[in-house]
């Protein structure tokens, strides 16, 4: 009986590294286009059950994007898992090669979901939303330097400004996107009716969690990394934390969490009552994250807008 393919792949900017199970040696090949060819080619022969490779900065993208297309079953999994199940087996170093091995094992073991082909829409509503945090970023740092460096005002207002007007665009260039895709619209006047959420939120989620409506509540809420896991061992009961997940989802839910405990009805009543119980403030405030995350997974999975009374 013929056994299973698995085959894991390191990608970094120029060379991806493939290790197939059952092989000995680690190929490689070219991150560019005449050789990610070869290798759809090379791989569709062997009809793996998987094809696993880490989310590696973006440089995996256009490698995931090729292999999907070509119908090869690919799964982009997080980095630290990978890490996890390699100390696991005890392969403390790291190259390209061991990694390679590692996440040929891991899809042999593991099975990870495959991905699922992103559209171009998709890709590029991604990408301004990336690239949009990013100028965030950048925007803040300049005005702590404004503050720290004030011989150099001059030149740190005209990037600043620079700045400012790219975000503009870009925040233009994200809402004709969303405004010429029916579902997208639809699902962003959903999110934007919920007192707390605001177009930055709903595009951020439309981008970054094409998963929300599509899981159940502990699912959605453990893959943002907004669930509380257990610490417990023998008569040791400790203290729930919640740890992983995306976290610049987390950051957008935890503004829209704080606009929420004073505007939304359901969710500042669940974070006054805890901190009337005595719970520490991050913590009521991560129940309110949750809370608004689960709330918006159901309005999205029933296609129903925002209604206090329904929650």
């Amino acid at each position: 009986m013929e056994s299973a393919v698995f085959v894991g792949i390191d990608v970094s900017q120029e060379r991806l590294d493939v290790a197939v199970s059952g092989a000995r040696r680690v190929l490689q090949s070219s991150n560019d286009e005449v050789g990610l060819e070869a290798l759809c080619e090379q791989l569709v022969d062997l009809r793996p059950e998987r094809v696993v490779m880490e989310a590696s900065g973006g440089y995996e993208r256009g490698v995931a994007m090729s292999m999907l297309m070509a119908g090869l079953p690919v799964a982009v999994v997080n980095p630290r898992q990978v890490r996890d199940f390699a100390r696991s087996l005890g392969h403390l170093a790291k190259t390209d090669a061991i990694d390679a091995r590692v996440l040929a094992r891991f899809a042999e073991v593991v099975r990870p979901e495959v991905s699922k082909l992103s559209s171009e829409a998709e890709e590029r509503l991604r990408a301004l939303e990336l690239r949009r945090r990013q100028l965030v970023e950048i925007i803040v740092a300049e005005r702590n330097r404004l503050r720290s460096a004030p011989r150099l005002a001059d030149r740190i207002e005209e990037h600043l400004r620079w700045l400012e007007q790219d975000l503009t665009e870009i925040d233009k260039e994200m809402k004709e996107l969303i405004e010429s895709d029916s579902q997208w619209q639809a699902k962003a006047a959903i999110l934007q009716s919920m007192p707390g959420v605001g177009s930055v939120v709903s595009v951020t989620l439309l981008s970054g969690l094409p998963e929300l409506g599509r899981l159940n509540r502990k699912k959605i809420s453990a893959l943002v990394g907004v669930a509380p896991f257990n610490w417990d061992s023998g008569k040791l009961r400790g203290k729930r934390a919640v740890w992983g997940g995306r976290a610049h989802i987390r950051s957008v839910l935890y503004m829209a969490a704080l606009v929420a405990t004073r505007c939304n009805p359901v969710i500042r009543e669940l974070y006054q009552r805890l901190c009337a119980a005595g719970k520490p403030k991050k913590v009521a405030l991560v129940a309110a994250m949750r809370k608004l995350l689960v709330i918006l997974n159901s309005m999205i999975k029933n296609e129903s807008k925002w209604s206090a009374a329904t929650q």
